[in-house]
């Protein structure tokens, strides 16, 4: 059997590619019409790519879980970065993990905590006073977090730089 991290890597890439495609095919198609129909095309596209991001990340807690005989794979994996001196991709597994949060549940705690260091991020955050990330972009989604093809893409790196980290320290970890 393949690893997650190799199939989550070949997933992103096949979804976002296909989701490339359906866009410029609809955006294509509204040059010539304005169906809400083609409106909300762009809008499944674009939630289509919040869904994935999620779902990569849930599915990676479980697989630590499994592959790190813990009951919270997240803190496991928080603590092999730790003690293996990865400050920095421990910030950006963070970054990511309160992100998706954020994508799941709304405001709360990840929110304040990235509305703190929001200038800091590598992705955009909407702010307590924004509406819209681009307004007039009939493709955006109500999301917090913007996701597009380059958030999806850093959760994939993600998820393959901290997994090869555990599998220095734990190789049984697949």
């Amino acid at each position: 059997m393949h690893s997650f991290t190799e199939l989550v890597d070949r997933c992103a890439a096949f979804t976002l590619e296909t989701l490339r495609k359906a866009n410029e095919r609809t955006i294509e198609a509204l040059q010539t019409s304005g169906a809400t129909a083609i409106v909300k095309t762009l809008q499944m596209i674009q939630l289509q790519k919040t869904i994935l991001a999620v779902g990569m990340f849930s599915i990676f807690e479980a697989s630590l879980q499994e592959g790190l005989s813990c009951s919270n794979g997240f803190d496991e994996a928080k603590k092999i970065l730790d003690a293996e001196g990865e400050l920095d991709m421990k910030e950006h597994f963070d970054d990511l993990f309160l992100a998706v949060n954020v994508l799941k549940h709304g405001c709360g705690r990840s929110y304040d905590a990235l509305v703190a260091k929001a200038e800091a991020l590598p992705f955009k955050i909407k702010l307590p006073d924004e509406s819209f990330f681009f307004e007039g972009d009939v493709s955006e989604v109500s999301t917090l977090i913007e996701v597009d093809d380059a958030f999806v893409q850093r959760c994939g790196d993600v998820i393959r730089d901290v997994s090869e980290v555990i599998r220095r320290v734990r190789p049984e970890f697949a």
